[in-house]
């Protein structure tokens, strides 16, 4: 019987979350892709805290014009500052079950390009 889109997205979604767990000195940088937004956080699985999140809701990315994917590379430009402020460097990339392309892939090298290590 052929999976469903979403049983799909959630079976990968699992098998990354089994290989890439984040911790204090490496947190895992998940993405969370809706149809009009795009959201990001650093998360720490051993104590099961959120160390930064940024959205293409907050206020200051809100107001920032171009399409999703160049609203994506500003967000992922975001989450790279709000990590080097808390002084991560490197950290393990959580796709969540999206390919990497499009909003995810410039959020991505968007972070990148602000200075963070996959």
């Amino acid at each position: 019987m052929k999976l469903s889109k979403s049983q799909r997205k959630l079976r990968i979604r699992r098998r990354i979350r089994k290989v890439s767990a984040g911790t204090a000195a490496r947190p895992r940088l998940s993405v969370f892709r809706s149809n009009k937004e795009i959201y990001a956080q650093l998360i720490d699985d051993t104590e099961g805290k959120t160390l930064a999140a940024v959205s293409s809701r907050d206020k200051d990315l809100a107001k920032s014009k171009g399409n999703k994917s160049e609203v994506a590379a500003l967000v992922g430009k975001a989450i790279a500052e709000k990590s080097k402020e808390a002084g991560i460097d490197k950290v393990a990339f959580d796709r969540g079950g999206n390919l990497y392309h499009g909003r995810v892939k410039a959020l991505a090298e968007g972070a990148r390009e602000a200075g963070l290590k996959f």
